[in-house]
């Protein structure tokens, strides 16, 4: 996968609106639509101190997860990516959709806060390298530039 091209195209959705839903909106999609082998892609966001459901692409999900609960939780709690290769074997992992066996999940800051991450399952073990996990970060770095609430 080429993330500095990737990037860029999510660079021009951002310059064109920073607005976090259309923006999330369409960069799950471009996620989904470009990275093989997913069966989620999107985000969650902090409200009230907890993770809530935001702009996804995928199967029905959970709407609210805990800080320190399951991936996406322990991604908020020790505020770094998680990159697990079989989310059967993480303690305390949720299962929204059955299906996903790997999952990679990065914290998105705004101000200096977190305000929620980037989740993305697949149905294949040991999906995610570390190149995506840079890759992945890369972009959101990127939103964290541009994204407005």
């Amino acid at each position: 996968m080429d993330y500095t091209l990737l990037n860029a195209q999510i660079k021009d959705f951002a310059e064109e609106e920073p607005y976090y839903i259309p923006l999330m909106s369409n960069v799950s999609a471009v996620l989904m639509e470009m990275l093989p082998d997913l069966n989620w892609a999107g985000f969650y966001l902090m409200k009230d101190g907890q993770l809530v459901l935001g702009p996804f692409q995928g199967k029905v999900a959970c709407i609210h997860i805990a800080v320190g609960k399951g991936v996406c939780g322990t991604a908020v709690a020790e505020d770094k990516t998680q990159l697990v290769e079989d989310v059967h074997a993480f303690p305390g992992h949720i299962a929204c959709d059955g299906a996903s066996n790997s999952e990679i999940v990065v914290p998105i800051h705004h101000n200096g806060e977190i305000v929620g991450v980037l989740d993305i399952d697949s149905p294949k073990l040991s999906r995610f390298t570390e190149e995506d996990r840079d890759g992945l970060e890369l972009i959101v770095s990127t939103l964290e530039s541009y994204l407005q609430f």
